[in-house]
Formats: structure tokens, sequence, C-alpha cells
């Protein structure tokens, strides 16, 4: 076990990290965060900030030299630098397993290879594969970059086999997957913590609605059978086993049909799983510090019914946002990121909103997004 006191190393230190920050301070350690960015939200509340590239050889040996272990806050840290980081410390999720969800085409063969549900895909390297991809995946269909996108950037509506040539060669051709438009039912999310020693706690099933491919909100407990819940969560857990995952992990999940197919993993908290904050007896981001530490695993119950609100740069098109539309309400908790520019699309805050019923508590969020003028979901 790693005791309080004991300095904790975070690649990324974006809003994700600033709550992981947050709930490693509450247990009592200190964290050094590796950013580029001098405006990290996650330093504004760690011991320590090195502001350089995440593979500068001098940050990564000082992390290794100070931290009793290292975590990160997104997949595309290097995952390089994480393997060279676990010669010297304890590092959790391992580089091998970052290195399959950072990528795109590399994540699907995993999970095609140990059999998990998938919808139709290819992988698209140069124009000679775009007839066999076409062959294989019908249309509609969406083109996504192998790497490095995320909330909706990096990919594209195909329609046409003349579209798939043209934004393939728009994107400089860079690897590709593409994958079938499925009809879905629901989105849901699974979040875990997995310990070292192969202990495993799952957090409620969260369905999600999202906009513009932005996470826009999510519904804990999932409002589908139970049984279906069973296995989603039967489906996570068994990919974290196939992974050797030490870590949090998200898995996004397509209903589709009555059946389950996984859309993609994340190794690492997940937006859709901040309701876990205000609604669980252990959040996601004190798991992942429990799991980092060797510290037992938290219940990760729900102990109220909650939905959460993306809250994105948008709402600050005509000035600060009017937050007592928020507060007025008693069982609405207000979470803003502290990032300095307010864009489109950028994701700035949340809130959760908890209530006794499920139903209230949607009443309630939604009344909030109205007031916040959000645009509907779709």
């Amino acid at each position: 076990m790693i005791a309080p006191g004991a300095t904790l190393g975070l690649l990324g230190g974006g809003q994700l990290g600033r709550m992981f920050t947050v709930a490693a301070r509450t247990l009592g350690y200190r964290v050094t965060v590796l950013d580029p960015d001098p405006l990290s939200p996650a330093a504004e509340f760690a011991t320590g900030h090195l502001n350089t590239a995440y593979t500068h050889p001098v940050s990564l040996d000082e992390l290794a030299q100070t931290c009793a272990a290292v975590t990160t806050e997104f997949e595309n840290a290097p995952a390089e630098a994480l393997t060279a980081l676990a010669a010297r410390t304890i590092v959790r999720p391992s580089g091998s397993a970052v290195a399959v969800a950072q990528d795109r085409e590399r994540e699907k063969g995993f999970l095609a290879e140990h059999g998990f549900p998938l919808g139709p895909y290819a992988a698209i390297h140069t124009e000679a594969d775009i007839a066999a991809a076409l062959a294989r995946v019908k249309l509609p269909a969406l083109l996504k970059t192998a790497r490095f996108g995320y909330d909706g950037k990096g990919q594209a509506t195909i329609a046409s086999g003349a579209d798939l040539e043209r934004v393939f060669v728009e994107w400089k051709r860079v690897p590709c997957v593409l994958e079938q438009r499925l009809v879905l039912e629901k989105e849901l999310s699974v979040i875990l913590a997995r310990s070292a020693s192969g202990a495993v706690a799952v957090f409620p099933v969260a369905e999600n609605a999202h906009a513009r491919g932005i996470l826009d909100i999510s519904i804990a407990p999932a409002r589908v059978p139970e049984a279906l819940a069973a296995e989603a969560t039967a489906l996570a857990t068994r990919l974290a086993a196939a992974l050797d995952y030490v870590g949090v992990l998200a898995v996004e999940i397509f209903v589709v049909g009555g059946k389950l197919f996984i859309n993609e993993i994340a190794p690492r908290p997940h937006n859709s799983g901040h309701y876990t904050i205000d609604a669980c007896r252990t959040s996601q981001f004190e798991q992942q510090v429990r799991v980092l530490c060797d510290l037992p695993l938290g219940d990760p119950s729900l102990h109220t019914p909650a939905v959460m609100v993306n809250l994105l740069g948008d709402i600050w098109r005509d000035g600060e946002p009017r937050w007592e539309a928020v507060l007025r309400h008693p069982g609405a908790h207000l979470h803003l990121y502290g990032k300095r520019d307010a864009r489109p699309g950028r994701k700035m805050g949340h809130v959760t909103v908890c209530e006794a019923t499920l139903e209230r508590a949607l009443e309630v969020a939604l009344a909030i997004r109205k007031d916040l003028g959000i645009a509907e979901s779709g």
C-alpha cells in the first residue's frame, strides 16, 4: 500500500486530471502533474506542475524519482512514456493497455481477437483499401481517424464512395477506420475499477445521449432491463480481465436490436461517470486513487438516482451563464473546470442532479438545460 503523504504522478492536466487531483489531495496525497499547458486545470490543485511535453526526458526522470506511482487522465498519453516510467515506478494503467485503447484499429483488432461483439468495420491505410472497405461496410458509415479522435473530432459521416475518397485525402491519408452506422436503441457506458489482485468494482450502468458527437447527458441508472445491464457489466468485466487491466476503465456500448456491441474503450475515468462524484458512495476518481495506491476498492453503489449534464463553452456566448438557474435547485451540483477560454464545443463543466427518483432528476436536469440555453440532444 502507498500511504497518504506520498506523491502521485499524473500525465495530463485537463478536467479529468483536476478531479483525480482533488480526490487524491482529499485522501492526503501530493500530486505532480505533467502537462504542456501552462494553464492546466489539474495543476491548480496539484502540489507540482511539470510544464513540458509528455516525453520530456528530464520531466519523466523527475516523475520516476519523486512519485510513488503514476497514472494518466487521457488515452493519448504516449504509451512509450508510460512504459519507460514503469521500469522505475508503479504505473497504472500499463503502457500496453493504453496503447490498445489509443489506436482504433488496434483496439478493434484486440476486441475481435478476444471474441467481443463489434459492428462491421474496416481499416483504411491507403486508397487501395477503399474498395475492400466499402465491400465490407454498408453505407452510411462513419470514418474515424485511427488515433487522436475524441468528442466528435476526427470523424466524418460517409454517404458514398466519393465521400470516402474525398475525406480520406482531406485528412492527408492518415490511417482510418470505417465503421458501419448502426441503428441505436441506447448508448450505454460501464465504468469499473480493477485492482492489481484482480478485484473488480463496477459502477451502475449509465445511459448516454450525445449532441454533435459530444456527450450531452448521462442518466444513472440506465433505463434498460436488469438483465441487459448485467450483460453489459459482465462484458466490461471480461474485457478488463482480457487486457489484464489495472486502473479505472470505461467501456462504451451500443444497444442494437436488443444486443450489445462495444463501441470503444477508455483507459481512464470517463465523462459519463462524473455523476459518481455526487451520486455514488465512491467516485470514479477516488477509485482511481485507490487502485493506484493499492487501497481497498470503494463501494461503487448508487445512493441517489442522478442525471449529469455537460456544460460546453457555447453557453458562455453572452457572457457568464446564470448559475442561479442551477443553484436554486437543492439537488443540483455544479462543477466548473477552471478553464479560461470558453470556446464552442469545449467542455467547461458539468451539473449533476440527484433526486429521490430518476424521473424527478431528469425533469430538473432538463429544466436546467433549458434555463442555460442548451440545445436539445440530437
